[in-house]
């Protein structure tokens, strides 16, 4: 293939994505700590605004709590700003370790083990323990990280309709009766942030004891935002203990960057021992694990924080329905609202930008469907019920103006 071929296809494909409203445009924002979800928008003119962030994933807003940044200040001072390598050559910091005994602590495990991003937790996790040839049962929307780690090793995969555990039963039974020795994993999420459902734990967890089945629980979207200590779904509905690896992330209800897994000792000490994603990648600086060790105290000691996320999405809800701007039935904190088309889809949220200072990211293909586009909104406890009328106001003007059939 030549050059010229080469770069002309990527033109082409761009031009391609392009077209189809799928090009990601990235917004230029400067997020204002004592302000949040307030931030700064800079346009390409030049021209700065403030605006109000409505799809943040800090979902308590701990990236901009002043103890959290306080933490963070004092680690960078203390220690430095990056971590050296990885943990094999560099060496362990003392508060990865911290970090580490307190995440086990909040799921209840034996043992954690910190990676530098959620994704590369699962795609480590997973690959490793595809290594051992084992059927992994997936949920049909589990996230692209999941999918990723199973394809590695000598895993077969099979795939249950989302939450269908009478399929997924259906496999078990066949696979046991045809190798009752062969490994089995099933891995699921809590929290489907795209569908706003939660996953069936109680019902898998059944299943995985019933067929000797190891689980593996993606909780993302719920760590920090449900059970009685904020440790996620699987806490709230009662069978934490019940889990055999537990995934979770620092950037979202933590509001840092980073990722970890959670289980017994000798599961997570094999995987930090094959582990590519862990072995070959430098590890979280001091400040991140700090700021990270700070907002995990807050969790667990602020109760009052979910609930005040709980009350502000319920009243998101409510309004929006009062607003006849259907949504997609929300079993959590996320509220999808779909649109289904790219390129509707981004002049929607560049509406709501431009007109409004309510900034709402796209959600194209291939995150979701073709057909599928939506907007994502997801309310915090500094969403005021003011900024909630003026989301639910703008959307319902932009919604008249498009002349969807929603409204009519």
């Amino acid at each position: 293939m030549s050059t010229d071929f080469f770069e002309q296809t990527i033109r082409d494909n761009l031009v391609k994505i392009k077209s189809e409203g799928r090009y990601r445009v990235f917004a230029d924002l400067e997020r204002i700590p004592e302000k949040f979800p307030q931030a700064i928008y800079h346009n390409k003119y030049g021209e700065a605004k403030e605006i109000t962030i409505w799809c943040s994933n800090d979902y308590l807003g701990l990236g901009q709590d002043p103890r959290v940044i306080a933490a963070m200040t004092d680690a960078l001072e203390k220690y430095g700003a990056g971590a050296g390598g990885t943990r094999n050559i560099a060496g362990t910091h003392h508060l990865h370790q911290i970090l580490e005994e307190k995440l086990a602590a909040h799921h209840g495990k034996e043992k954690s083990l910190l990676f530098t991003s959620g994704y590369v937790a699962n795609l480590t996790a997973l690959s490793a323990l595809s290594a051992l040839n084992p059927i992994i049962y997936s949920d049909a929307l589990n996230h692209n990280s999941m999918i990723a780690g199973m394809r590695y090793g000598k895993a077969t995969k099979k795939i249950f309709p989302h939450n269908d555990v009478g399929a997924l039963e259906k496999f078990l039974d066949a696979d046991t009766r045809a190798n009752p020795d062969r490994p089995k994993i099933i891995a699921f999420e809590s929290v489907y942030s795209m569908e706003a459902t939660l996953g069936k734990i109680k019902d898998i967890v059944a299943l995985a004891k019933k067929y000797s089945a190891i689980t593996y629980l993606d909780e993302v979207h719920a760590v920090g935002l449900y059970g009685a200590t904020g440790a996620g779904m699987a806490e709230e509905v009662g069978v934490m203990a019940d889990i055999d690896i537990i995934q979770g992330t620092m950037g979202k209800a933590i509001g840092q960057i980073g990722g970890y897994i959670a289980g017994k000792a000798e599961v997570v000490d094999y995987i930090r021992s094959i582990g590519h994603g862990f072995i070959f990648t430098t590890s979280l600086p001091p400040h991140v694990v700090a700021g990270a060790i700070a907002a995990l105290d807050i969790i667990r000691n602020t109760p009052s924080l979910r609930s005040e996320l709980s009350t502000q999405a319920k009243h998101l809800k409510q309004q929006l329905t009062a607003a006849k701007i259907p949504t997609m039935e929300s079993q959590c904190h996320i509220v999808p609202v779909v649109i289904g088309s790219a390129n509707q889809c981004k002049a929607m949220t560049d509406r709501l930008l431009m007109r409004h200072d309510i900034y709402i990211q796209p959600i194209n293909y291939p995150t979701v469907p073709r057909g599928a586009e939506r907007l994502r909104l997801t309310a915090s406890p500094r969403h005021t019920d003011a900024m909630i009328a003026t989301l639910v106001t703008a959307l319902a003007k932009e919604w008249q103006e498009f002349q969807l059939p929603w409204l009519a």
